[in-house]
């Protein structure tokens, strides 16, 4: 009788020890889920903020003093490249880490289409994020020199450090 008492007490016994490996299993696995999602929501806001200084950082482009008409033009313009400065800027390694990304490009759209590449580093980047800018440059015509102003795009791409990539 001593036996089948001892039985019982070491059936029960397993059984609340699976009960306690099952619970805590479950919880293991709830506290993963919500983790995951906690997770996947940190990505969101962090692409979120990656795009939104990518597009701050076009606009400040645009208008810093490496980009900007400035007055060359007549008046102060926003959102215009001098197309002399650029091009001046083309592969000038000194200015790889001056602006903290990995591409700028200036993409002529009307009337002649073209590209402009003043950056690219080889680094895996983010999509490019673009504004568009008058891209002014001074030429000679048949009556003097004038101003030549051409619809652009101003692309930025910036590094991809997000480390679930």
């Amino acid at each position: 009788m001593v036996k089948k008492i001892n039985k019982k007490a070491q059936i029960k016994m397993q059984q609340t020890a699976f009960m306690l490996v099952a619970v805590t299993i479950f919880f293991i696995l709830v506290g993963l889920v919500f983790l995951s999602i906690r997770l996947y929501n940190v990505r969101n806001i962090a692409t979120n903020l990656e795009e939104e200084n990518a597009m701050l950082l076009v606009a400040k482009l645009a208008n810093s003093p490496e980009f900007s008409c400035g007055n060359a033009f007549g008046t102060s313009r926003i959102n215009c490249i001098d197309e002399d400065k650029v091009t001046s800027l083309i592969n000038q390694n000194k200015y790889s880490d001056f602006w903290g990304v990995a591409k700028i490009e200036i993409r002529r759209i009307s009337p002649e289409t073209g590209v402009i590449k003043i950056l690219e580093k080889n680094v895996n980047m983010l999509p490019g994020v673009s504004n568009f800018v008058a891209l002014c440059k001074k030429e000679k015509g048949e009556f003097g020199i004038y101003d030549k102003c051409e619809l652009a795009k101003l692309i930025v791409s910036t590094e991809d450090k997000r480390w679930w990539n």
